[in-house]
């Protein structure tokens, strides 16, 4: 894995990463926003320390453990990752509450274009904000965007202590067995 200095890092602030999205997909996994580490590689949950990667995996929605810089495969899963707020920074609390509403405006435009069958927001606290939605808990949504579910799951970060990858790996895998089921 390329090391960058924390100069390098800086000057991805600010920076956009693609989606790795396309229409119909089972399942779009919408981050918060991009750490720099994701910003400087390009690659979405490209910290080290972050368990999305090997919570796909251990959930049965990747045959193997992939790499971030993998993540052009996912599609062909029916997976693809997107994010509440575009822009990049080294912590979502450098977020504002207007950014993650706009985020979530923009979000629900997104969704209604591609038509996952599910959205799959990886944070309670960041799908609260963008949806105003402050009783949502970690499980499936009531809530629709057009003809998508909603389910929002754990943040896989290695901050998020409260959840074990493999606690991670059991909620990832409830949403899996429910986007299956069509």
């Amino acid at each position: 894995m390329t090391r960058f200095t924390q100069q390098e890092l800086e000057a991805a602030r600010d920076r956009l990463v693609p989606d790795v999205a396309a229409v119909g997909l089972h399942v779009l996994f919408c981050g918060i926003n991009p750490g720099l580490m994701t910003a400087a590689t390009g690659h979405h949950f490209a910290r080290p320390g972050n368990r999305f990667w090997p919570v796909l995996h251990l959930s049965g929605f990747t045959p193997r453990l992939m790499k971030p810089a993998e993540q052009g495969e996912l599609p062909s899963y029916g997976l693809g990752i997107t994010n509440v707020v575009a822009r990049a920074t080294a912590r979502a609390d450098e977020l504002t509450a207007e950014e993650y509403r706009e985020g979530g405006r923009l979000l629900t435009a997104k969704v209604e274009r591609l038509r996952p069958r599910w959205l799959a927001v990886v944070g309670v606290t960041a799908y609260r904000a963008a949806f105003g939605d402050r009783k949502a808990a970690i499980g499936p949504q009531e809530a629709l965007i057009g003809v998508s579910r909603v389910w929002v799951l754990p943040n896989p970060s290695g901050l998020n202590a409260h959840w074990t990858a493999a606690t991670m790996a059991e909620e990832f895998g409830r949403l899996r067995t429910a986007a299956a089921e069509g």
